[in-house]
């Protein structure tokens, strides 16, 4: 229309750095390297893929890096551990008369004035009759050789 840029963009009512605006197209080069590298090590993530993209001369920021990849739907698999058995589990051996065999264990509480109680119980695995109960605030180890 023979108006300048400056003129034109007044009379439409828009900045100039919307019409100069160009977005930037992710370089196809970088996008199919990185495939590559993400298919040959499936291990490394964006930042060891971004390092190695930087050796070959490909890329210079790593924010670039992350977008491409994430636009790729790249990402490292996790792999979920396995549990592995603490110690080789045996069965616990019967009783076969009173005395032979005792358990001992703590027990927890709280009184309404919110004050802690602990309870060292010691148990005939046999007759299932409560041989000892030692109720303290704190059970020292004497008591517990003691008993």
């Amino acid at each position: 229309m023979g108006f300048s840029e400056n003129k034109a963009c007044s009379l439409v009512g828009i900045s100039r750095s919307v019409v100069r605006y160009t977005r930037r197209t992710e370089n196809e080069t970088v996008t199919e390297r990185l495939k590559e590298l993400a298919q040959t090590k499936r291990r490394y993530g964006y930042r060891r893929l971004h390092v190695l993209l930087r050796r070959e001369g490909l890329v210079v920021n790593h924010k670039r890096t992350e977008r491409i990849y994430r636009a790729l739907g790249l990402s490292i698999r996790t792999k979920k551990r396995k549990r592995l058995v603490n110690a080789l589990r045996l069965a616990l051996p019967v009783p076969s008369r009173p005395n032979e065999i005792w358990a001992m264990d703590f027990v927890h509480d709280s009184t309404n004035g919110g004050r802690r109680v602990k309870c060292l119980t010691v148990i005939d695995l046999f007759s299932r009759e409560c041989l000892a109960i030692e109720v303290a605030s704190s059970v020292p180890g004497l008591m517990v050789a003691r008993t």
